[in-house]
């Protein structure tokens, strides 16, 4: 059992898609069933058993940060209605947040290179946080989203030769997966809320943003990866909850494949 734990593919696929389904599975009837892509996160986080808090390097700090997201989800969907504001608001704090995980890498940029990553960075994951988290009332196009920039920035990052982000990555998009193939089964009473698209919308930015600073998943990727919750608005078919869901997904994907093509061109432009 140890030997199939310590699988890479098992930390960052079949365990978190487990974890967040039986998340999701207890915790939607009390509409708290977003908490999928959290339970997806760190059960890879925990499997991969990379962190502490004795160095705190920019892959822990992101961690730390992932620990508030589903936090603030929660006391948004529990205490709070949603506004046009909320997105804007939340993705605004959470790039200052970006801002403390990525300090001492941004410090290694100078002039006019320091200004450019910070507002880029800061303008993206504010981009993909406010639509991530306009999507909490709609779980098909919420869960796709999550599965699109999960499975975008961690298959991404591997290819773009940050092996432990992509990890991080693919186990949020799992357990994304997760809730989405139980908004299949059970259709609109499987809410996301905030706790869902807030998780999903942070992690993946923070994931995509460290492998842009730390290996080469190139700046014009994360433009790439930021279209995944635009795109899931793309109109669904009048049919059954799991077809909507296929073809949610098939929105989702086609950014996030082209995010993965343009992080292997990259690679190979570097290697060459």
């Amino acid at each position: 059992m140890q030997e199939l734990l310590g699988n890479p593919a098992v930390q960052s696929s079949l365990a978190p898609f487990l974890a967040g389904l039986l998340v999701a599975g207890l915790l939607f009837p009390l509409r708290l069933g977003g908490l999928a892509a959290a339970a997806g996160f760190f059960a890879t986080v925990y499997l991969v058993g990379d962190f502490t808090l004795e160095s705190l390097d920019s892959k822990r700090k992101l961690v730390l940060v992932a620990v508030a997201a589903p936090v603030f989800g929660i006391i948004a969907d529990l205490a709070f209605k949603p506004t046009r504001a909320s997105g804007p608001v939340l993705g605004a704090v959470f790039a200052a947040a970006g801002g403390w995980v990525f300090l001492n890498l941004l410090k290694q940029k100078t002039g006019v290179d320091l200004a450019l990553y910070g507002a880029g960075l800061s303008l993206f994951m504010i981009w993909t946080v406010s639509f991530s988290v306009a999507l909490h009332s709609d779980g098909l196009r919420a869960g796709a989203a999550g599965l699109g920039l999960g499975l975008g920035a961690g298959v991404g990052a591997v290819l773009g030769a940050s092996a432990l982000l992509g990890q991080y990555g693919m186990g949020l998009g799992a357990g994304c997966g997760a809730f989405l193939l139980l908004g299949m089964i059970f259709g609109p009473r499987v809410v996301p809320g905030t706790t869902l698209t807030l998780t999903a919308g942070v992690v993946a930015s923070l994931v995509a943003a460290g492998a842009m600073l730390t290996g080469q998943f190139p700046w014009y990727a994360l433009a790439a990866l930021a279209l995944v919750p635009v795109l899931v608005r793309l109109p669904l078919p009048k049919a059954a909850a799991w077809i909507q869901a296929v073809v949610a997904a098939l929105y989702a994907a086609a950014p996030a494949v082209g995010a993965w093509v343009l992080a292997w061109m990259a690679s190979r432009g570097a290697s060459g």
